[in-house]
């Protein structure tokens, strides 16, 4: 059996012992899943595993263990492999079983040929996601998950971080899922050298030069670093990595999944653990294929225009492995959240999980007194602003009630000096809150010129992403006081009917050409406008702020550089926890709120109605979770008509200020 280190570095090693030893036996598959799964619950495990969010590919061990934490952006056709397939020797007639699974290139020695005749092939099916970095990430989440890794892998003395020597050139293969109809091993690399000398004379110092040997690694490192700008030799444009959001960095990948892909679907967020595949023989194999349109089934019939959309697509769905790695799956899970500082998964019968859970519990009480104040003075003295802030924070979607979205709080703080740095530094700090979040500026050349909806490129056969193709739990905050006098386009318009069909019914139409597609989503919308904004919302507090800072910029940046890490960590921790926390309500209580809003609505029938019973079970329901309650209490209660009762006089007192603008 294979050394305890070779599960991560060599995870191909303990497969094919399990392989060796099960064949021809199907159960093999089961018992490599529940080989990694057990050693990845072994104490801090998961943290030894080098995750493609912390580390740039071209330092990771090609064929290793790797983890990433990611947002399913798309989803390609299934694809056929080779799961078993047969190789001999023709000189002695020897035949030898592989294992298809978990690779892009088939293992073939050098005396050796695969059988596509033989009995013993298997084929197999397997899913493929592309996947990219959650969008909008914050800074905090990356850093302290690769800290966290760094330690752990400085204590075991872990070598994966450093760059991987290859000792020996790997022969070309077939692919286990496309079989070439011939084999060239260096025509490719020989043409690539004469349009491009300088990656000639890197390898040919790498080689001769480099007493380290470290030439495949720097090889790699500069095609990673060239990515977003590669351009093939036969000039095809560059690859779009489609991320949603722009100025998005990290890897895209894609992840190859063999069991239980149907409970996967767009939009969710995943870590995966599996094996790391960049083999350049895959960008060769590849670029034959887009080259070699004939290989299609009666290639000579096709129309020119499919030749193209078929090119196209092969370009989209295999790019290069040193730009686009691809992931092989052993597990995988959908993550309920994302940030580093909570236990992956909030399962309550875990001892360790309820452990944490009651100690931070413990201490909820003056977490909140603390945040109230830090964001009191972040909107400039507002107290009630900073309570609704607090609420909306760890508002979530809990249900859906045939198309109404239950749970879902978006504020629009109104009275936002315009053209102020002050909307950018609310955003700073609820980004430093938050594991996620993005800043949309609602400017006329923004909307006009932004593609919010995801739309199918039925050409590539891909899915587009756009701005609101984001994961659940994602805070969006639309900053209105950015907003000048202009005309609205066609684009223009669909995007604010976009962005009023995700406030109002949590959902997102994912344009099909044909038809529209409603995929829903989960995310918290902030409005930061002067006067009441032009889009939706389920609550407008109305900023009043009671100091003035004579240098609003130096105000600000104080704010954060004041608050201590371990306290920024507190705040963290409590607002992700309170999102998820369970809810409820009992009958004693549901029938005195029943009885009070009769009560409300005799008192004053003509401002009361179902839309405020509505709004107020919902502040209560956050400000029974803002204090650690997860029943509401009749304290709660008359705490949230309270705070709705200070938050319409306000609102009251500006429109006789102001007329009707509010």
């Amino acid at each position: 059996m294979p050394c305890a280190a070779d599960w991560l570095n060599n995870p191909f090693s303990v497969v094919q012992g399990i392989f060796a030893q099960n064949v021809p036996n199907s159960d093999w598959e089961k018992k490599v899943t529940e080989y990694f799964k057990e050693k990845l619950k072994e104490n801090n495990a998961t943290n030894w595993v080098p995750s493609l969010n912390d580390v740039p590919v071209h330092y990771l061990k090609p064929n290793s263990l790797v983890k990433f934490r990611c947002m399913v952006q798309d989803m390609f056709d299934p694809e056929f492999y080779m799961g078993v397939y047969e190789t001999v020797d023709p000189n002695t007639n020897a035949r030898v079983l592989h294992f298809g699974k978990y690779r892009d290139v088939a293992e073939c020695g050098p005396q050796q040929e695969i059988d596509l005749n033989s009995s013993h092939t298997v084929t197999s099916e397997r899913q493929t996601f592309y996947c990219v970095p959650v969008p909008g990430e914050s800074a905090w989440v990356k850093e302290i998950s690769f800290l966290a890794e760094l330690v752990l892998s400085c204590v075991a003395l872990n070598p994966r971080f450093y760059a991987y020597i290859s000792a020996s050139q790997a022969r070309v293969s077939p692919s286990t899922s496309y079989t070439p109809s011939r084999h060239k091993r260096s025509y490719e690399e020989d043409e690539d050298m004469d349009l491009h000398p300088s990656k000639q004379k890197e390898q040919h110092m790498g080689t001769g030069g480099d007493i380290h040997g470290c030439a495949e690694p720097k090889r790699l490192e500069t095609e990673a670093s060239a990515g977003h700008h590669l351009i093939s030799p036969n000039c095809s444009p560059p690859l779009d990595l489609n991320f949603p959001l722009p100025g998005e960095k990290g890897p895209a990948c894609l992840v190859k999944v063999y069991e239980s892909w149907d409970s996967f679907k767009v939009n969710d967020v995943l870590e995966v653990y599996g094996i790391l595949s960049v083999d350049p023989v895959l960008s060769i194999i590849n670029s034959e294929e887009s080259r070699a349109v004939p290989l299609l089934p009666d290639s000579s019939a096709l129309d020119p225009m499919e030749c193209m959309d078929a090119a196209e697509e092969q370009r989209v769905h295999s790019p290069p492995a040193s730009l686009v790695p691809r992931i092989h799956v052993i597990l995988a899970q959908k993550l309920q959240h994302i940030n580093p500082l909570l236990p992956a998964c909030l399962n309550e019968e875990e001892s360790k999980t309820c452990e944490f859970i009651s100690n931070f519990m413990s201490e909820l009480s003056p977490v909140r007194a603390e945040l109230l104040g830090f964001l009191t003075h972040a909107l400039l003295g507002d107290s009630l602003a900073a309570e609704y802030l607090i609420l909306h924070l760890i508002s979530t979607v809990y249900a859906r009630r045939d198309v109404l979205p239950l749970g879902k709080f978006t504020v629009n703080l109104s009275g936002c000096p315009r053209n102020s740095i002050f909307t950018e530094h609310i955003y700073r700090i609820i980004q430093q809150l938050v594991p996620a979040s993005y800043r949309l500026q609602m400017t006329i050349e923004n909307m006009n010129h932004s593609r919010f909806n995801p739309h199918k490129d039925y050409a590539a056969n891909r899915l587009v992403s756009g701005v609101l193709q984001l994961a659940s739990n994602t805070s969006l905050v639309v900053d209105e006081t950015q907003l000048e006098q202009g005309q609205l386009d066609t684009t223009g318009v669909h995007n604010v009917t976009a962005l009023g069909n995700l406030i109002t019914w949590q959902k997102v139409d994912y344009d099909f050409s044909y038809h529209q597609m409603e995929f829903p989503c989960n995310i918290n919308v902030l409005i930061t406008s002067e006067g009441r904004s032009l889009l939706p919302s389920d609550c407008q507090v109305h900023l009043q702020p009671q100091i003035i800072p004579p240098n609003m910029e130096e105000y600000m940046s104080s704010l954060l550089t004041a608050v201590l890490p371990s306290v920024l960590n507190k705040f963290r921790i409590y607002l992700s926890l309170s999102r998820l926390l369970d809810y409820s309500i009992s009958d004693e209580v549901t029938k005195a709120v029943e009885e009070d809003f009769v009560e409300m609505r005799k008192n004053d029938p003509e401002s009361v109605t179902a839309d405020d019973l509505h709004r107020t079970l919902l502040v209560a329901r956050f400000l029974s979770l803002s204090a650690g309650q997860t029943t509401l209490s009749r304290e709660r209660w008359l705490r949230a008509k309270q705070l709705e009762v200070l938050r319409k006089a306000r609102l009251q007192q500006q429109r006789c200020v102001n007329g009707n603008e509010l």
